[in-house]
């Protein structure tokens, strides 16, 4: 899945995820096995650990070596210091108690079953085997008989000890008599015999003065302090484990963040109507919040389930009991239920963020149009709209999360079923004395953990589809290039960083398409503006006036054709010099939460002061922001609301005109203004930016009546260019314009209407041959 591909910058973190996890697992699965030897060992068998004695009366290790071979017997003479008092200590390490305790436990015991009492008959019917099969039954009864008249109706340790010592039984008898007491506990037999043994041992230590009350207490004290050593290891890695995920998933979401901002900066208002920006703001917001959260439990969860699941299995196996096949019969049905349960969900998940998304674009633009709602009294109308929306985003979620709902009970049943199999069949082996308490109530955990991890594996599954949607939504706005892009460094032109341009627009036979769109918005566009030169651009509202000025600081390209400044190509100037060349003033007026200064000083946060006051001088902005008591310190709200149009329009003229442009285009910036202020700030730029090329679209006659040149648009078209009194004379489409704005001594006409609308035809005639 792409929501993994985030974690390529971060190896050295997952890396320490895994082993942190690793470790964290390995301790949570020591704790049931100290858990066991405490029940089996520290409880059951009072805390004697090992069927090796640390001390032994010598007459006792005496007894128990009669039972042994010639080596063996060495053997554990050498493991023990001479007798002092008449008790012996054992002084071998770890390697040498391991080698002892398979010989000497069996020895312990038979000891043990001859302390206890052997009738006659049960000792000669384990022996029975050791006799030659040619022997005749006649031979075997009289040996019986001889037998139980020497020993009596039971044999005793001291029966045999009298035997050896009268060499009755050499010591190759006893060895073979140890054996066939063993052999006779059949399948239960090591059980049994680490029992008996650990049995035998109690008593050698009561006998030798060990205090049993001490030795138990020491075991569980130590066992106890090694489980409370390992469950603080456990915490402590947890917790490494939880600081890890959340740096790491905060760092994923922080350049995640960055990078989208970075590329939806970057993109043209092409790339921005393809996604809009309610689905942007979802991509950026709740998107990467899913990354971010999904992140943290792959670093935190996902891995530390298989790591326990698997360490839980192995532990499992290696504890032969009979009862694995309950384990499997167990994720069998874990399986199924969460196959079926991600076939149903998947779907869902899939649709879900583009319910979002639908969501916040309605809510967004209940918000931002809440009055002219109000105006139009549609608020119920929109609460319908929008409830129609959420409801259907919440039967989304309400499905899913019922289906998620669904699993934990399945679940429960699952891990409750295994328990009682485990415990019904378990104890059958208590009973039979091939299993230990310590030893099933370990195992019920090790089952449990395996199945808790794919309980765990199987909630993230269902939540790793709707992260993975969300993961692709940013990836499709990472990979998706802008269409406007910075020249190759081969053929970029570049003049000092900008201060070399003189500012001579020229747009050449230029025609533009939107994407999609079945008709070109403009076509065969040329002019030329110099420096000191006002153009102005009028015409019909839809007739690409915008769309004409967007092209000159490269909002779009061109489809065919160029725009040059200063007769380069501005496809071949890179984009940053580019912009700083060109002070735009957009038709959709938008100031930036601050103040009034980080809004004028927007192009360039170094500027000086005096570069500000003459900007706002110059837009007419100084008359009222003197009036306010923080003057240029005054705040500014989000999206300047709480300042009038007109002064918001002010503002944002002073912002393009205070880093000093070489071309000033005003997209219809001038709509807001009084007449007054108008004619004040076209006086100003007049005079203040004589060494700019400006570049005016307005829909306003009286703004652009002075320019030294008017282009009039008409479906995408040139239909008339020249100055104010040209185009009253030959262009039609100019004259209709200002006559529904000025009367006609503001014309200054001379000739009656019918006569003017008949030159301006004859007018346009010309200019068409002309083209």
């Amino acid at each position: 899945m792409k929501i993994f591909s985030f974690l390529k910058d971060h190896k050295v973190s997952f890396l320490i995820a895994l082993v942190l996890l690793f470790a964290q697992a390995n301790c949570e699965l020591t704790l049931p096995g100290l858990m066991s030897d405490i029940v089996d060992v520290g409880i059951g068998q009072d805390g004697i650990a090992s069927v090796v004695p640390d001390t032994i009366r010598a007459d006792d290790l005496a007894d128990l070596e009669l039972f042994l071979t010639q080596e063996e017997a060495e053997h554990v003479d050498a493991s023990y210091s001479p007798a002092a008092d008449g008790v012996r200590t054992f002084t071998g390490d770890d390697t040498a108690r391991k080698d002892l305790e398979g010989f000497l436990g069996q020895a312990e015991m038979v000891a043990y079953r001859f302390e206890q009492g052997i009738s006659t008959d049960t000792l000669l019917d384990a022996m029975a085997p050791l006799f030659s099969t040619d022997t005749s039954p006649e031979t075997v009864e009289g040996a019986r008989r001889q037998a139980e008249e020497l020993l009596g109706a039971t044999v005793d340790m001291d029966d045999i000890a009298a035997l050896a010592a009268s060499g009755a039984m050499s010591r190759d008898d006893l060895v073979q008599m140890r054996e066939a007491l063993v052999d006779k506990l059949d399948d239960t037999g090591e059980s049994l015999v680490e029992s008996r043994a650990i049995a035998y041992v109690e008593g050698a230590y009561e006998r030798a003065g060990v205090d049993l009350h001490a030795v138990q207490s020491g075991y569980l004290i130590r066992q106890g302090a090694t489980m409370l050593g390992f469950a603080l290891l456990s915490a402590l890695c947890a917790i490494l484990s939880a600081l890890n995920a959340s740096r790491t998933s905060a760092a994923i979401g922080r350049d995640l963040r960055h990078r989208l901002y970075e590329r939806v900066l970057d993109y043209s208002p092409a790339e921005m109507n393809r996604f809009s920006a309610a689905s942007l703001i979802t991509r950026a917001t709740n998107d990467i919040q899913q990354i971010q959260m999904i992140t943290v439990m792959c670093l935190r969860i996902v891995l530390f389930a298989p790591c326990m699941g698997i360490g839980a299995v192995v532990r499992v196996l290696s504890t032969p009991t009979g009862m694995e096949w309950i384990l499997v019969v167990a994720i069998v049905v874990i399986a199924i239920a969460i196959g079926v349960l991600i076939g149903v969900t998947l779907p869902k998940f899939k649709i879900m963020q583009s319910l979002v998304d639908r969501n916040n674009l309605i809510a967004r633009e209940i918000l931002t149009g809440i009055m002219p709602i109000r105006a139009f009294g549609r608020q119920r109308h929109e609460e319908e709209r929008y409830d129609e929306a959420n409801r259907e985003l919440t039967r989304t979620y309400i499905f899913t999360n019922r289906c998620m709902a669904l699993l934990m009970p399945v679940m429960m049943i699952v891990m409750n079923a295994t328990t009682v199999g485990i415990v019904w069949f378990g104890a059958q082996g208590v009973d039979t004395g091939s299993l230990q308490v310590g030893t099933l109530m370990a195992y019920i955990n090790y089952v449990m953990q395996v199945i808790m991890s794919f309980m765990i594996l199987t909630m993230i599954s269902v939540m790793l589809p709707r992260a993975g949607v969300a993961a692709d939504r940013v990836q499709e706005v990472l990979e998706t290039p802008t269409s406007i892009c910075d020249p190759d460094p081969a053929r970029r032109v570049t003049r000092e960083d900008g201060a070399g341009w003189r500012g001579v627009v020229s747009f050449r036979d230029v025609t533009f398409s939107y994407p999609g769109a079945d008709a070109p918005t403009l076509e065969h566009v040329s002019f030329t503006v110099e420096p000191g030169k006002t153009l102005a651009i009028i015409g019909s509202t839809g007739c690409g006036k915008s769309t004409f000025v967007q092209l000159i600081p490269r909002l779009y390209d061109v489809t065919r054709g160029s725009v040059t400044l200063d007769g380069v190509d501005i496809r071949d100037i890179d984009l940053a010099e580019l912009r700083r060349v060109i002070g735009y003033v957009p038709q959709q007026r938008m100031l930036f939460s601050g103040t009034i200064e980080s809004n004028i000083k927007f192009g360039d946060e170094a500027m000086d002061d005096a570069d500000m006051v003459r900007a706002a001088r110059i837009a007419q902005a100084e008359e009222f922001i003197d009036t306010k008591p923080d003057g240029y310190e005054s705040p500014i709200s989000q999206g300047g609301s709480n300042v009038s149009g007109g002064q918001n329009q002010r503002i944002s003229i002073a912002r393009a005109l205070a880093i000093r442009p070489k071309v000033l285009v005003f997209d219809d910036s001038f709509s807001a203004l009084d007449y007054k202020t108008d004619a004040a700030l076209r006086a100003e730029l007049e005079r203040s930016c004589s060494d700019a090329a400006v570049i005016i679209v307005a829909q306003r006659i009286a703004t652009i009546m002075h320019a030294d040149e008017i282009l009039v648009l008409d479906d995408g078209r040139i239909v008339g260019r020249g100055t104010h009194g040209e185009l009253l004379r030959t262009c039609p489409e100019y004259l209709e314009i200002a006559k529904s704005q000025l009367s006609t001594s503001e014309l200054g006409l001379v000739e009656t209407s019918s006569s003017v609308e008949g030159a301006a035809t004859d007018g346009v005639a010309r200019e068409g041959g002309e083209r």
